[in-house]
C-alpha cells in the first residue's frame, strides 16, 4: 500500500487552525520539575472523555516524562532542560550514529540535495557520547524552542547562524565548533568534519554554570494511551524512500516496537550495538520551501539551498504503533508551543501515542515515496 497526502489537508488545515483560534490558548502546559501541570487549554480533550489509562498531552503525574509518557528511572532529569543535538546521516560512513537509540524524539528530515539529518532529543537519558554532529537548519529554528531544549550543533551557514544568534534560544545554543571542549571532542578515528561529538553531562553541566538549565515553562502536546487503536489499519512494514537513503520500519511483535532500517542494514547505535528501535513512528506532512537566499553548499557551479521545513499552523500525520497505522492531524498554533496531535481536524480528539520513544519521519505535503504493507 502507497501511502499518498490526503487530498483534503488544505481544507482540513484552515479548519483545525480555526479551532485553535477559536479555543483560545494552546499547547500552554507547564513544567514545575517534577510535576507537569495544565495552566490553559488544548482546543478540546474535554469534548470526548479520554480512556482511563490516558496521560497527557497536558496533564502528567509526577515522574512522568511528557516526552514519552514513561516513568522516570532518575527524577532529577526533569529538573533540568531537554537537550537537541543535531546529528549526521550523510554520507554513509557516519552510520552508525551514536546515541541516537537513547533519545525521547527524533525528527528526521530533508536538508539540501535530498539529503537527510536528525534532530534528536533527549531528557531522562545521558548517552555518553552523542554524533556525529553536524551543522544546523532551519528547522533548528523551530524544534528547540518548540521543546524548551539546549541546542548542540557543529556549526551554520551565515545567516542561520545569525537566526540562531537573533533566536529565544541563543543562551542556550552551544556551537561545536567554537564551544570546543569539554563539551566536544573529535574522534581522532574518524576523518572529518564525521568525527566531531558532544558530551551531554558537558552540556547540561554548562547550561546550569549559564544559568539557563532551569526545566521549560512550556511541555507536553502529545496524549499516551497504552491501549492499541481501535479499528486500525495493519502497518506491519514502512518504507520510506528519502531519495538517496531508504528507511524501513519493521514491526516486532515480541518487543512491540519498530526496528529500523536504513538502506537495507540494521540502525544501530554505536554506543551500546543495539538495533534502534520506536514505539512510535510518525509519518509528519509539513510544507517545504527552497530558500534561495540560503546558499548551504556548491559545487561545480551547482547550487544547493537551504529548505525552510514549516512546522507550524497544522498538517496531517500517519501515526503506527502496535503493528497499525492511525490518521489524524499536527498542530502549531503558537511559536514556542510544541506539536499536538489530534485525530479529527476539528481537535475533539486526542491521537493517543504509545508510550516509549518517537520517530518523527518529516516529508513534504506532497510526498509519495512511503510504501506500507
Amino acid at each position: 500500500m502507497r501511502q499518498t497526502p490526503w487530498p483534503s489537508f488544505r481544507r482540513a488545515s484552515v479548519l483545525l487552525f480555526l479551532a485553535v483560534l477559536l479555543a483560545g490558548p494552546v499547547a500552554a502546559c507547564t513544567a514545575d520539575r517534577r510535576v507537569i501541570t495544565v495552566t490553559a487549554t488544548y482546543p478540546s480533550p474535554a469534548l470526548i472523555p479520554a480512556p482511563a489509562d490516558v496521560v497527557g498531552p497536558c496533564s502528567f503525574p509526577p515522574g512522568v516524562n511528557p516526552l514519552t509518557g514513561l516513568p522516570v528511572e532518575d527524577l532529577d532529569a526533569l529538573n533540568r532542560r531537554p537537550l537537541a543535538i543535531k546529528i549526521s546521516n550523510a554520507p554513509d560512513s557516519v552510520r552508525p550514529q551514536a546515541g541516537i537509540g537513547e533519545a525521547d524524539l527524533v525528527f528526521e528530515h530533508y536538508v539540501e540535495a535530498r539529503l537527510t539529518r536528525f534532530t534528536a532529543i533527549f531528557w531522562t537519558h545521558t548517552p555518553p557520547r552523542v554524533g556525529s554532529v553536524r551543522s544546523a537548519r532551519l528547522i533548528d529554528l523551530e524544534i528547540p524552542i518548540m521543546y524548551g531544549a539546549l541546542f548542540a550543533y557543529s556549526g551554520a551557514s551565515d545567516p542561520i547562524r545569525q537566526r540562531i544568534a537573533d533566536s529565544p534560544f541563543a543562551r542556550r545554543a552551544y556551537e561545536g565548533v567554537t564551544t570546543g571542549s569539554p563539551l566536544y571532542f573529535r574522534d581522532p578515528q574518524i576523518d572529518a568534519p564525521d568525527n566531531l561529538f558532544v558530551v551531554p553531562a558537558e552540556v547540561w553541566a554548562r547550561a546550569k554554570a549559564d544559568g539557563v538549565n532551569t526545566p521549560p515553562d512550556s511541555l507536553g502536546g502529545i496524549a499516551f494511551s497504552t491501549a492499541p487503536p481501535t479499528d486500525p489499519t495493519p502497518a506491519k512494514q514502512i518504507v520510506i524512500d528519502y531519495g538517496p537513503d531508504l528507511v524501513r520500519w519493521e514491526y516486532d511483535p515480541g518487543a512491540g516496537r519498530y526496528l529500523r532500517f536504513s538502506d537495507g542494514e540494521p540502525h544501530r547505535d554505536a554506543n551500546t550495538g543495539q538495533l534502534v528501535s520506536a514505539a512510535n513512528v510518525v509519518l509528519l506532512y509539513a510544507p517545504h520551501r527552497e530558500e534561495t537566499t540560503i546558499v548551504e553548499s556548491e559545487w561545480q557551479g551547482k547550487k544547493d539551498y537551504s529548505i525552510e521545513i514549516q512546522l507550524w499552523t497544522s498538517g496531517p500525520v500517519t501515526l503506527f504503533r502496535d503493528g497499525h497505522l492511525v490518521q489524524g492531524f499536527w498542530m502549531r498554533g503558537s511559536r514556542e508551543g510544541p506539536l499536538s496531535f489530534w485525530a479529527d481536524e476539528g481537535g475533539t480528539r486526542s491521537l493517543y501515542f504509545k508510550p516509549g520513544n518517537t520517530w518523527f519521519e518529516v516529508v513534504p505535503v506532497d510526498f509519495t515515496g512511503v510504501t506500507i504493507k
